[in-house]
């Protein structure tokens, strides 16, 4: 049986984060993508240039008529934008806390933009952080929500881990990509404690809608059925995939978006993997 998930986050017109982002990873991974959008961006590789907010009723109206009608085995939270989305999603979803929700609290944009109102935070963090099966924040987004600096060693990333579990998610993957070095650690926080995520870093400047990409992709597995151990290494892996293949797209000038169909599409050198 194929898998349905819903994305409830905004949109990117160039095709490489947010919503269209996640349908494409929610495609490579063989599940059955569904949107609800909390936000239209003018956007592109090089940055965003706006951000038009969808009403905070309406959003709510959206998941409210995806629930109504379709089977949903998982929900991936991307960019919220403000407290009153926030609150809006957070209300619908109190009733449907027995299917895994995987939160990407996006803040910034790649190109620097602030895609989270401040007020947001707290909202975000008191009603949506309980509802959450996993949250997945980078560096300046773990700092941002625990209002210290961004952790800048392995130890200040596992504690900084925890003190977000102990806010209510039921379990924590804070991403390593912003750390200094040649590796790219992730660390994940659950009941069963620490553990560790290794990755190389790649060298490319192509990482546009990385965390969307990966956050989806988690989303995917966790509907199928994975355990989070085993949804976080293969949703990894595949990440590390989308972004070494990069470089065989040709889109934009600035942070070009990763490959998603990296295991799937054909160049005229073969398939791209």
């Amino acid at each position: 049986m194929i898998r349905n998930v819903l994305s409830i986050a905004g949109s990117d017109p160039s095709g490489g984060a947010g919503i269209q982002a996640d349908l494409k990873a929610f495609a490579a991974r063989g599940v059955y993508g569904m949107a609800a959008l909390t936000a239209l961006t003018a956007q592109n590789t090089k940055g965003v240039s706006g951000v038009h907010l969808v009403p905070a009723a309406f959003v709510g109206d959206q998941i409210k008529a995806v629930f109504a009608d379709v089977r949903v085995d998982a929900v991936k939270i991307g960019m919220i934008a403000n407290a009153e989305i926030a609150d809006a999603v957070a209300t619908v979803l109190q009733s449907h806390r027995d299917i895994p929700i995987v939160l990407d609290p996006v803040m910034v944009a790649k190109g620097g933009a602030n895609l989270l109102d401040p007020e947001a935070v707290d909202v975000l963090t008191r009603r949506l952080l309980p509802l959450a099966t996993l949250l997945t924040p980078n560096l300046p987004e773990a700092a941002a929500l625990l209002h210290v600096q961004p952790a800048e060693s392995r130890a200040e990333m596992a504690d900084q881990a925890q003190r977000l579990r102990a806010l209510g998610s039921a379990a924590v993957l804070v991403k390593g990509g912003h750390l200094a070095g040649p590796e790219s650690p992730d660390v994940l926080a659950s009941a069963e404690g620490l553990s560790w995520f290794e990755a190389a870093r790649v060298p490319t400047a192509n990482t546009h809608g990385t965390g969307c990409t990966l956050s989806s992709a988690l989303a995917a597995e966790l509907a199928k059925g994975a355990t989070l151990v085993q949804a976080i290494a293969t949703a990894k892996a595949y990440l590390a995939g989308a972004v070494a293949k990069a470089d065989t797209l040709d889109v934009g000038a600035g942070h070009g978006p990763v490959q998603h169909f990296h295991e799937l599409w054909q160049t005229k050198e073969g398939y791209s993997k």
